[in-house]
């Protein structure tokens, strides 16, 4: 099933003779049922033949401690490609599990208190079950939070000074002002439980202060036509990486075309005559005709007859 994303031998020989074998078959048949996109499917399986390389051929008839997959997870220097390699062997794990070892895991003394709230999402509020998901992830880390500093404290004895401390700890989470917003939101829906469940009977949801979100605080989402305007006009017209620059940047911004889409165009795609682009790699996989203004059209003619 390997075949079915890498075409070159030498590579499908290193994926196959590695720690996870022949295992790798059946994880790429899994990824193609499931219906991965084609990219992803490649990252996934890419990310698990660097992890495969890192086992010893010994492996191949040993299962996978925990300890062998910290180890080179924690090899990489940063974070995200230590959650994305991390995300890669879980999906190896529920695919082939006779290839690792299970860990014990205790049974989390908060979960009938989670289905509950689940349930109620789900039957009072009628939140959709992705929603709900996210929100029970908000509601396992105010738990973890409340364990961690009030251990021997009930639900019931939570305050408003308690509420404000783990506003505070949420809030450190994240630097965007969106996300920000949405997290306070989610805590007062779970202190609304509390209240509404009789697990605590104070109206703690109005101690949570309300995120500013503002709507135009960030990048502006376009550029005035005067600034674009100097920013062609400061190409340097004597070069040829400069006529290059000057016509691409006009057809940019005359046409908003995407990066992947100018990257990809070809010399008959334009059509001099009607004055137009055919736009063939589109994001929504459909052809698209974009009209190709005089000026932008002199540009790229200058580009395609005198520049070297």
């Amino acid at each position: 099933m390997l075949e079915l994303y890498f075409t070159y031998p030498r590579v499908l020989r290193r994926l196959r003779d590695d720690g996870l074998g022949g295992e790798m078959d059946r994880i790429a048949g899994h990824l193609w049922e499931k219906g991965y996109k084609h990219d992803s499917a490649k990252l996934y399986l890419g990310r698990l033949g660097r992890f495969s390389s890192h086992l010893s051929h010994a492996a191949r008839n040993t299962p996978i401690s925990q300890a062998v997959i910290d180890a080179f997870v924690d090899a990489y220097p940063t974070k995200t490609p230590r959650i994305a390699a991390r995300t890669a062997i879980e999906l190896a794990r529920r695919v082939v599990p006779e290839r690792f070892v299970i860990p014990y895991v205790a049974p989390d003394p908060h979960q009938p208190f989670l289905d509950a709230y689940m349930d109620h999402l789900r039957q009072v509020r009628g939140i959709a079950s992705k929603t709900c998901e996210k929100l029970l992830l908000v509601a396992r880390r105010i738990l973890g939070w409340h364990d961690a500093h009030f251990p021997m404290h009930p639900l019931a004895s939570l305050t408003g000074e308690q509420v404000l401390a783990l506003v505070e700890h949420l809030l450190t989470l994240s630097c965007n002002s969106q996300t920000r917003a949405s997290i306070t939101s989610d805590l007062r829906l779970f202190l609304r439980y509390l209240q509404w469940s009789g697990l605590n009977n104070q109206d703690l949801a109005r101690f949570v202060p309300r995120t500013p979100c503002y709507r135009l605080a960030h990048l502006p989402p376009r550029l005035a036509w005067a600034d674009v305007r100097r920013a062609i006009d400061a190409v340097d017209m004597t070069t040829s990486v400069g006529i290059r620059d000057r016509a691409i940047l006009l057809l940019i911004a005359t046409t908003g075309l995407r990066n992947k889409e100018v990257r990809s165009l070809e010399l008959h795609d334009i059509r001099w005559r009607s004055a137009a682009v055919i736009v063939r790699q589109t994001k929504s996989k459909r052809d698209r005709v974009v009209p190709l203004l005089q000026e932008a059209g002199e540009a790229l003619a200058e580009y395609v007859l005198h520049a070297d």
